[in-house]
C-alpha cells in the first residue's frame, strides 16, 4: 500500500513539473505577442505630432498620412527619397524626377488648383515658404476644408535642405528613415569636402556661375547656395555680390574665370556654344581653355536628396582631374 501511494505522489509531482514547463515553454510566445503589441503602440504613438513650419504654424498631424499632394519639386522628391512613392497622389506642374512622379496627377504650378488639390482627398500638403506668402489665400481656403498644410523652409544651405527632408520625414511618420537619409546625405559631402581640400591653393579654380544667358546675365553671388557649393569643392567664386546679381559682361571679363558652369540649358538651346561665341569673351582663361560647362540645374538648385549629387558634379565640373 505504502508503495501504492508513493507511485501515486510521485504521478501527481510529475504531472506538476510537466505543467509548470507547459506553462514556462508558453510564456515566450504571451510574451512576443505583448511585444508586438507594444511595438506597435510606439509607432501609433508618433501621432499625433505637432510641427512648427516655416511660417512658424503650428501643425498637427493627427495620423501617418496616406495620401500626400506636393506643391513644389524639391518637396516631391524628399518625399520620393523617403519611399513615400505610393503616398504621393498630387504634385505641381514642373515635377520632372523621379520618372514615378509625372505620371501623379497635376495640381498646377504656382497658380495651384484649389478645388483639384481637394478632389484628390489629400491628408497633408507640402507646400513651399518660397510661394507661400503669394499663394496665402490658396493654402488657407485648403486649411478650412479640412487639409492640413505643412509649409517647408525655403532652403539656402545644406543645413536647412537637412532640416527639410527631416521635417516632411517627422510630418509623413518616416523619422528614422529621414535621418538616414539625412547621415548619408552629410556623409558623402564630407568625402567631397575631403577630397577637395586636398588641393593646393595654386590651383584652386576661380569659377563664374551663370544661371541666365546674355543679353541678361544673372549670376550666383554670396549667400546663395551655389556659393556654399563652390565653398565645399575648394572653388573660388568670382561674384562677391550678395543674392543673384545682373552682371555686366564686361565685369566678368574683367575677373577673368577660370570655369564658367551654365545652369540654363534646358531652355536655352546649346548653352555652352551660347557662352563661347560671345564678343570679347574670347580672352577670358574658361573660353580660351574650353573650361565651359553645362550642369543639370534640377541637381544643384533644388534643396532635396539630390543636391549633394549636385555638388560631386559641380566638383568634377571645376576639377575633372581631382574628382573623375
Amino acid at each position: 500500500m505504502k508503495k501504492f501511494y508513493s507511485l501515486l505522489l510521485a504521478m501527481i509531482l510529475a504531472a506538476g513539473v510537466l505543467a509548470g514547463c507547459g506553462e514556462s515553454a508558453e510564456q515566450p510566445k504571451e510574451n512576443d505577442s505583448a511585444k508586438e503589441e507594444q511595438s506597435a503602440g510606439e509607432e501609433e504613438s508618433e501621432f499625433p505630432v505637432t510641427i512648427k513650419d516655416a511660417l512658424d504654424n503650428k501643425v498637427v498631424i493627427e495620423s501617418k498620412p496616406e495620401r500626400i499632394v506636393s506643391m513644389i519639386p524639391s518637396n516631391t522628391e524628399i518625399a520620393f527619397g523617403l519611399g513615400l512613392g505610393e503616398e504621393v497622389v498630387g504634385v505641381s506642374d514642373f515635377d520632372n524626377y523621379p520618372a514615378e512622379a509625372t505620371e501623379k496627377e497635376k495640381i498646377g504650378g504656382m497658380d495651384f488648383n484649389v478645388e483639384k488639390i481637394i478632389s484628390l482627398n489629400p491628408d497633408l500638403v507640402l507646400a513651399h515658404a518660397s510661394s507661400a506668402h503669394n499663394s496665402e489665400a490658396g493654402l488657407q481656403q485648403l486649411r478650412d476644408a479640412g487639409v492640413t498644410v505643412l509649409v517647408v523652409n525655403d532652403a539656402k544651405s545644406f543645413d536647412q535642405v537637412f532640416d527639410s527632408i527631416e521635417m516632411v520625414g517627422t510630418a509623413a511618420g518616416e523619422k528614422e528613415q529621414a535621418e538616414q537619409l539625412v547621415s548619408d546625405m552629410k556623409s558623402k559631402l564630407d568625402e567631397i569636402k575631403t577630397k577637395a581640400q586636398g588641393i593646393k591653393e595654386a590651383n584652386r579654380k576661380s569659377v563664374f556661375v551663370e544661371v541666365s544667358p546674355a543679353p541678361e546675365i544673372y549670376t550666383a553671388g554670396t549667400n546663395t547656395f551655389m556659393d556654399e557649393m563652390l565653398s565645399a569643392i575648394n572653388a573660388k567664386n568670382i561674384i562677391t555680390e550678395e543674392g543673384w546679381p545682373k552682371m555686366d559682361p564686361e565685369a566678368i571679363i574683367e575677373r577673368n574665370p577660370d570655369v564658367i558652369i551654365t545652369t540654363h540649358g534646358y531652355y536655352t538651346e546649346d548653352a555652352v556654344g551660347n557662352v563661347m561665341s560671345r564678343d570679347g569673351w574670347q580672352d577670358i582663361n574658361a573660353v580660351k581653355n574650353k573650361q565651359v560647362i553645362e550642369v543639370d540645374s534640377d541637381m544643384v538648385t533644388r534643396s532635396g536628396p539630390r543636391i549633394i549629387e549636385g555638388v560631386e558634379e559641380l566638383a568634377k565640373a571645376v576639377y575633372p582631374d581631382v574628382f573623375k
